[in-house]
């Protein structure tokens, strides 16, 4: 098995185990899929979008950090749906659309997946996870890199074209 095999047996175990004691997981759980849903994930991730950039516009740009990071999620959601699966951790949603992308069920450029993954955030160079958790952690209350600012934008409405895309 492959590294990405293993987690993602792993993430099925997890929310399994789970859900025998509650109605709640924090894995993976494979469902009928719903492209309706898939496109709600779609609608959420550009309300995301646009809640980053009512942030910036309205002086709480800290803010758009973390709706950069839901934007893209929900982009990942909305394909795990279109292919039959639901999760609730981001370890196993990333397991799962690099699964799809190395079975060539999807064609996704790789530097979506990167900016969300922990393990690369110090090695690209808009990792969304890493944005985050300086805004959420750290001290800092307005986005003073413009520049980057615009190209975390121009990096959520590719992905969601190209969900669109993968999901139609």
């Amino acid at each position: 098995m492959t590294h990405i095999q293993n987690k993602i047996e792993w993430c099925l175990k997890k929310a399994e185990k789970e859900l025998e004691k509650d109605e709640l997981h924090r894995g993976l759980v494979k469902i009928a899929s719903s492209p309706q849903i898939a496109r709600k994930h779609i609608e959420k991730a550009q309300h995301n979008l646009n809640a980053a950039l009512f942030f910036h516009e309205h002086g709480y740009s800290d803010w758009s950090a973390s709706a950069f990071f839901y934007c893209a999620y929900h982009n990942f959601l909305a394909i795990l749906r279109k292919y039959g699966y639901e999760s609730r951790n981001q370890e196993c949603t990333l397991a799962v659309i690099e699964m799809l992308r190395e079975e060539g069920h999807i064609k996704i450029d790789q530097k979506f997946i990167d900016m969300l993954n922990m393990t690369k955030r110090s090695e690209i160079d808009h990792s969304i996870i890493k944005i985050r958790e300086e805004f959420q952690y750290g001290t800092e209350r307005e986005y003073q890199d413009t520049k980057e600012f615009s190209v975390l934008v121009d990096i959520c409405k590719k992905l969601i074209d190209e969900t669109r895309r993968i999901i139609e």
